[in-house]
């Protein structure tokens, strides 16, 4: 029998509250999260500087959710109970966690007697910006022969292990607060992304509405919605955005009397649920006189467990490769004005 190994991966998450410069350093630095024509080393100081400005802003944020992400605890246990159910080794990669990256590339670079490294995302839903950048990473920093070994889940937004074990959690939560189908908006969230990488051929969008349609089918009676949040800098994003759907619920809403935010694309809670729904959204749905409530995320839950399991021993067999976003060519002329814009936003401050 062929030898397999198996990885999941993740963001990664502050793990107190002085790694959060260093986490942001190394999201805000990653050219496939904020694409911008500058050179490498200049995108990289801008950013750096962005980064250090903004642990400043959200450093109070983090003190209110236990001083610390929830992720890469929930994500270590995940692996854990997988590879239980698996019977096998799950390791963990976390993207924007560099401590943790020197240890982890010794010991991929090490399984040379494996065959095959399976590889599930906790991001359901495929994006350049996610997926494709943790892909990127590994064509970086992996010799050509584990590269070449690697063999991934690449998205799972309507498989049937997955949402039932959203279905579930929703129900549950639902039925744990005691609120009645046909009096409750369904306001689904998922993270939000740039117009441009839609508008270049990322399926992102596309896969969060293949994941709403098929949950929408399992509460009839509720009215549901699909938004996206956590919109960074000053272009457009995919809409509409949550706030705005939060602010105007009472235009939409139909005089329903409860609203449960529910994150449809976050796996894990964590700094987007945990304070950017439950402290942000949730008080502009009272505000419009309505009941409002923050459904977890999946985290740590058995159907979940399951599911990646279930996944990890699926069909889908995707090379990195094929994951890697593919740039295109930019005019220099046009390179220029790019960059000019991009500078001058920068300096004012716009992404800050």
């Amino acid at each position: 029998m062929k030898k397999k190994a198996y990885l999941l991966v993740n963001f990664g998450g502050p793990r107190d509250l002085n790694e959060i410069e260093e986490f942001l350093i190394e999201l805000l630095t990653d050219k496939e999260v904020l694409r911008t024509p500058f050179p490498d080393f200049l995108h990289r100081i801008l950013f750096t500087r962005v980064a250090k400005k903004r642990t400043k802003k959200v450093a109070p944020d983090y003190a209110l959710i236990g001083e610390k992400s929830p992720i890469f605890e929930d994500t270590e246990a995940i692996a854990e109970k997988v590879g239980q159910k698996i019977g096998a080794e799950v390791m963990v990669f976390h993207r924007y966690l560099s401590k943790t990256h020197a240890k982890f590339i010794e010991k991929i670079e090490n399984l040379s007697d494996v065959e095959k490294i399976r590889v599930f995302p906790m991001f359901p839903q495929f994006s350049y910006a996610t997926t494709g950048s943790i892909a990127l990473w590994f064509k970086a920093h992996f010799s050509a022969l584990i590269v070449n070994k690697l063999s991934w889940v690449k998205s799972y937004p309507d498989e049937p292990s997955y949402i039932h074990a959203f279905e579930t959690c929703l129900r549950d939560f639902i039925v744990e607060k005691g609120l009645r189908e046909e009096e409750t908006v369904l306001l689904f969230s998922a993270h939000g992304l740039p117009q441009k990488f839609i508008d270049t051929g990322d399926p992102y969008e596309s896969e969060c509405l293949l994941t709403f349609t098929q949950l929408k089918q399992h509460f009839p009676q509720a009215l549901a919605k699909l938004s996206y949040q956590s919109q960074f800098g000053k272009e457009e994003w995919i809409r509409p955005y949550t706030a705005d759907a939060c602010k105007t619920i009472d235009e939409w809403g139909k005089e329903r009397k409860n609203c449960v935010v529910v994150p449809l694309s976050f796996t894990s809670d964590h700094i987007e649920t945990l304070y950017e729904i439950q402290e942000l959204y949730l008080p502009l749905i009272r505000k419009a006189g309505m009941q409002a409530y923050r459904c977890p995320a999946l985290n740590r839950r058995e159907e979940w467990i399951d599911s990646i399991a279930a996944l990890f021993q699926g069909q889908q067999e995707i090379k990195n490769s094929m994951l890697v976003r593919k740039k295109t060519w930019i005019p220099k002329r046009f390179q220029a004005q790019e960059i000019r814009r991009n500078f001058f936003n920068c300096c004012i401050g716009v992404v800050a």
